[in-house]
């Protein structure tokens, strides 16, 4: 998977976020709708917000059907991956460990928090290996 490089401010994020929870291209209509009560934005704002996420390679505008339709170009996940890893690697020299550390060590986490990591990584570990055994036969 190519690496993530461009980053979305917290307004693209929104409107991104409406365009991966629909599933299918959007108008721009439903995303003013999705963004109702967190943005008062007008229609030219939001359409200068998608021409810039359009210029970064984040949605495509099919106008075929007389009414522009915007889909995702990168996944959710995909983005996600990305912006993740960038964070780690520029936040905690690329070190899990040191994340939870500091988010512990200033109680941003509970020890609940921790128990509840711990299982899904043994879920996690357990799949795995389970995997990796259904390959080998």
């Amino acid at each position: 998977m190519d690496k993530i490089h461009k980053k979305l401010g917290e307004a693209e994020l929104e409107i991104m976020q409406a365009i991966w929870d629909s599933k299918n291209p959007v108008t721009s209509n439903y995303i003013l709708n999705e963004l109702r009560g967190r943005r008062k934005w007008q229609l030219s704002t939001l359409m200068t917000s998608l021409s810039r996420l359009a210029d970064k390679g984040f949605v495509s505008c099919d106008r075929s059907s007389g009414s522009n339709l915007y889909a995702a170009i990168i996944s959710e996940n995909a983005y996600k991956a990305g912006a993740s890893r960038h964070f780690l690697e520029k936040l905690y020299n690329n070190s899990i460990q040191n994340m939870i550390a500091t988010l512990y060590s200033n109680r941003e986490i509970e020890s609940s928090d921790v128990a509840e990591l711990r299982i899904f990584l043994d879920e996690m570990e357990a799949q795995h290996l389970q995997e990796n055994r259904g390959k080998q036969e």
